[in-house]
Order: C-alpha cells, then structure tokens, then sequence
C-alpha cells in the first residue's frame, strides 16, 4: 500500500496564490482531485493526505469537502488560527470532523522565532489536547526555530514537511546537518520524504544530492518515522510523479520489503491515525 502523505488541491486564485509567481506557469492553474487521481493506477496510490496552501478556514473547508467527495484523500491537514481567542471552541466544533487529523502554519513565511511566540506555543500546545498533530514547515535557514518547538513541546506529535526544506542548489547542509540531528532525538518527530525535487535546480535533477539528503534522513530518523509524500503539484515545477517515485523506489529498494511498507503507508497510518 502507498500513502502519499503530501498533496495540495486549489482552484488558482491570482490574487490569494500570489505566491505561484509568473514562472511557475506549470502550477499557475487549478489542481483538484479528479487531476490526482490520474496518478493513483498509473503509480499504484491507495490514497492520500491533503495539506493545506492557503491560510484560512476556508481552506480546511474545502479540502474536507473534497475528502467527503474523493475517498482517496484519507485526511486533511488544515490551517487554523493558533492565536485565536476562540482556538479551542474551533478544535472542540472540529472533534466531529475525523476526516481532519492535523493542522499546518506556512511558517516559511514568518519571522524567526514565529513558533516561540508565547501565544503560537500556547495554541499548538492546545492542539496536542485535542489529538490533532502538527506540520512544520520551514526552510533550512529557520530550521533552529523547529528544533526550539520541540524541546518546549516534547509531547506534541509533529512532523517535519520536505525534510527540512535543504538547500540543493548551493549546498550549505552543515547547519541542516546539526539541526536534523537534534530534531531526530526526539521520537514524536517524524519526517516526510517530499519536496526535494523543487529544492534544487528546476532543470536537473540532482540525484547524486537528493541521494546524500536521504541517506542523512534515514539514518537520522530511522525507518519508522520517515514518511513518503510528493508535495504535488509544487513538485511538478523540478519534475513529475513518475519521476519522483522512480527516484524514491531506487532509493529505497535497499530496504526489506517490510522496511518499505513503513515507509510507503505504514508510518503514515500510525501518525496521521489513517
């Protein structure tokens, strides 16, 4: 069975997805589910999780909606506001909603330090009593401020998009390398293998770096808590779906059969509560 525990939908709005920019013309237009699923015979796909893209409760809306409408979708990450006064009063009217099992911030976008704000820390630390996990997403330069979070909220089951969003094209991994190590340590992280092949030069893929990035990972992490996804359509802008599982298949044709079947679905399930 294969899980991919990172896609995006959205009907494109210039305005709202400002930051699908003119040359990303390949993403710079709807992307629903009835597109994905074109991918799930031709790549064997049992499901998949949808993840937030645009910061609003709007947005968890409409991908539950889709969930409800395409069974493949097995859950919903959405977006809520983690500094609400009402934070909890939406958790406890989300309780009956099962399809939604976490929740994301694009914290890429903010300043340093966004997740150490005592309000920030309080709302996801308000998440963990509900039962609902959390995605980190942040480039490699803020990787510091994930490392922080998880210290002060040692218990929250989080899970970090992109492996960390490494830098491909210029290479500067030592800092990444540190933080990595640190965040491995503690065994409610896990790590979605997704992302990679838009952290390098859209034109080339760079298997040799995206190698070195996994083998890092793994090693890290170990093979209970790495996670497959794709981060489709984004990944489209440095290649396409069959690439991507061709490259991820070699890579991990070094592992057991049963090694695989965690990587693929099984650490998905036991996170996401599938």
């Amino acid at each position: 069975m294969i899980i991919d525990s990172h896609v995006h939908f959205w009907k494109f709005n210039p305005v709202r997805d400002a930051w699908i920019t003119k040359d990303m013309a390949v993403i710079r237009k709807d992307f629903l589910p009835k597109d994905f699923s074109l991918y799930l015979n031709k790549n064997s796909i049992d499901g998949c999780i949808a993840v937030q893209a645009d910061q609003s409760d709007e947005e968890t809306a409409f991908l539950v909606n889709l969930a409800k409408e395409n069974p493949f979708i097995k859950g919903v990450v959405g977006w809520i506001d983690l500094t609400s006064d009402k934070l909890e009063q939406s958790l406890q009217n989300y309780q009956s909603e099962k399809l939604i099992k976490g929740f994301r911030h694009i914290a890429e976008g903010e300043k340093l330090d966004f997740f150490l704000q005592k309000n920030v820390l309080n709302g996801i630390a308000l998440l963990h009593q509900y039962n609902y996990t959390f995605d980190i997403l942040l480039r490699q330069d803020k990787l510091s401020d994930a490392v922080k979070l998880s210290e002060k909220l040692s218990n929250q089951p989080f899970i970090l998009d992109h492996c960390g969003k490494p830098d491909l094209k210029t290479n500067p991994l030592k800092e990444w390398k540190s933080n990595i190590s640190e965040l491995s340590q503690n065994p409610n992280i896990y790590c979605k293998i997704s992302g990679l092949l838009t952290q390098g030069n859209w034109n080339m893929i760079d298997e040799k770096s995206i190698f070195e990035i996994l083998d890092f990972i793994f090693l890290k992490f170990g093979i209970k808590r790495v996670v497959f996804g794709s981060d489709w359509p984004v990944m489209l802008l440095g290649g396409n779906y069959a690439l991507w599982m061709e490259l991820i298949s070699k890579y991990v044709s070094q592992f057991s059969k049963e090694e695989q079947q965690f990587f693929f679905s099984g650490n998905a399930v036991k996170f996401y509560k599938l």
